[in-house]
């Protein structure tokens, strides 16, 4: 076998998320009630544009889940079986492959041929001299890198750009012909719905940011074959591979601690909103006692504690990812442990309205059981609010991580993410001359990951609230219903009770 599959214990969790979301769309697609509302998501045009360009984030990361050790060539051991390489790969790590093996020297500014810095070389005179040395990877192709640079820049900029019309043409006539087949009508008048803007989902939205998005994308990879596109680091690596390589990181952190504080805050708000009485105070005394501890003290006191048995005990680990993953899992699980309070108040606000409703009254009135009212009426009932709260922390989860690693408390140093950079970016911003192009990559992806989450939190925000959607639906409803109530050209002699069917009148006597 020319690899060995390894499952990291936050693979694992992220198959079974994948494996659920599944699961939960195949039973949606069978309960119309439960479908509504994510139908309702994708009438949202900034909503849709945020999950086109989330949909390559996610891509990404999940591709970088999937990791192997790589056999050696012509290795094996006294039993003739194949010996693994001690390092662990991802499925990315061999698409971007160019990217991780193409290491310099040190810095580099982006799509530069030279060393950022100056060093020492020995002339054919035999004399010394101070210069920018040429890179070994970046812009080799170039005799004369002053003179050819920028035109083979924008050459291959240009093609780069025209591969990503020519594929977005592509999946756009292939959108095209299987919607027109979908709504059973012919493709031109298909093309003029789209872009129309005529459809309830904004396909002219998405198209468009599909669009901008591969043509970005193949003018990256054109270029990063033969540059540095987001130039390199201290110890001469890619820095657009590190950028790629942390959203696997902040995805996971998002992701995972976001479904290990679900179930603290869900049972502990509802119980204590439901049940009130000394439940409640139990609750509330504390969730307020670790809202009063301040969660960085408290994170970095269990990190810390957590590194020094992970060093203790190294023969648990076979590699260094193995150990680096363990350190990601147990953040999570303190960020989980330590971010329930908010989620946990909302909830208990809400059951302690439900619980006073007319049907919850019935309900206990016919001794039906707390644990079924609470499964088939309160939990149902507070879904919406769960949905926004989990959607709209996952950001926060990511700029935490971001925060933690720069103070030294977060991920491993070895493991890639946008906290490392940042911290890795710290002291190259005092040095001269400045080395700009880390901080600005980190904060670039983290900004575009982190937008295109709150995008999205606003559509289901707005799907999902019931009182929001009332008043939209109310609105749509007066502005399109006729007045068939008072006639087109009342009489001034006739009363005004004449106008009515005389249904209405006995009606109206009645009343």
């Amino acid at each position: 076998m020319p690899f060995d599959p390894v499952i990291l214990w936050t693979d694992a969790l992220v198959y079974l998320l994948v494996a659920t979301v599944l699961a939960m769309g195949w039973h949606m697609q069978r309960h119309t009630h439960l479908l509504m509302p994510w139908r309702r998501v994708t009438h949202s045009a900034s909503g849709m544009a945020a999950l086109t360009v989330l949909f390559f984030f996610i891509l990404i990361g999940l591709l970088d889940t999937i990791h192997f050790r790589p056999a050696l060539d012509k290795v094996s051991d006294n039993l003739g079986e194949k010996v693994y390489s001690v390092e662990v790969l991802s499925l990315f790590d061999i698409i971007a492959t160019p990217l991780r093996i193409r290491v310099e020297k040190t810095y580099s500014a982006p799509l530069s041929a030279y060393l950022y810095t100056k060093e020492t070389v020995e002339l054919p005179d035999g004399s010394q001299a101070r210069e920018f040395t040429r890179l070994t990877f970046g812009g080799a192709h170039l005799e004369d890198p002053e003179v050819q640079r920028i035109s083979d820049i924008t050459e291959r900029s240009i093609r780069g750009a025209a591969w990503g019309l020519l594929t977005w043409s592509l999946m756009v006539t292939s959108l095209g012909m299987l919607l027109a087949r979908w709504h059973k009508i012919n493709f031109l008048q298909m093309q003029f719905k789209i872009w129309g803007g005529a459809t309830e989902t904004p396909w002219h939205v998405i198209m468009i940011t599909l669009g901008l998005v591969l043509i970005l994308l193949g003018i990256v990879v054109t270029l990063s074959t033969h540059y540095h596109v987001l130039g390199t680091d201290k110890v001469g690596q890619d820095v657009l591979y590190q950028s790629l390589k942390s959203i696997r990181t902040g995805l996971v952190i998002g992701t995972l601690t976001t479904l290990i504080m679900l179930p603290f805050a869900l049972l502990l708000g509802i119980a204590a909103g439901y049940f009130r009485g000394w439940v409640d105070d139990i609750i509330q005394y504390t969730y307020t006692t670790l809202s009063s501890i301040p969660s960085v003290l408290l994170i970095a006191a269990a990190v810390l504690m957590m590194q020094v048995y992970i060093e203790t005990h190294p023969e648990m680990f076979e590699t260094i990812l193995a150990r680096a993953d363990l350190r990601l899992l147990f953040l999570c699980i303190i960020l989980g442990i330590t971010s329930w309070t908010g989620l946990c108040r909302l909830l208990r606000g809400e059951t302690l309205k439900l619980r006073e409703m007319e049907y919850i009254q019935a309900a206990h009135a016919f001794a039906i059981s707390h644990w079924r009212i609470i499964s088939r009426h309160i939990l149902p009932n507070v879904m919406h609010i769960v949905l926004i709260a989990i959607v709209m922390d996952f950001s926060s989860l990511v700029l935490a991580e971001a925060v933690l690693s720069y103070v030294g408390v977060g991920v491993d140093p070895s493991m890639i993410s946008f906290g490392t950079m940042i911290n890795a970016a710290r002291l190259e911003m005092a040095r001269e001359p400045m080395v700009w192009w880390t901080l600005l990559a980190a904060f670039g992806f983290m900004f575009v990951l982190v937008l295109s989450i709150n995008l999205f939190a606003d559509a289901i925000q707005n799907a999902f609230n019931p009182r929001i959607r009332t008043l939209s639906e109310r609105a749509s409803r007066s502005s399109h219903r006729p007045d068939k109530m008072l006639p087109s050209n009342p009489s001034p002699s006739r009363p005004a009770s004449a106008a009515l069917p005389p249904e209405s009148k006995n009606n109206k006597v009645h009343s």
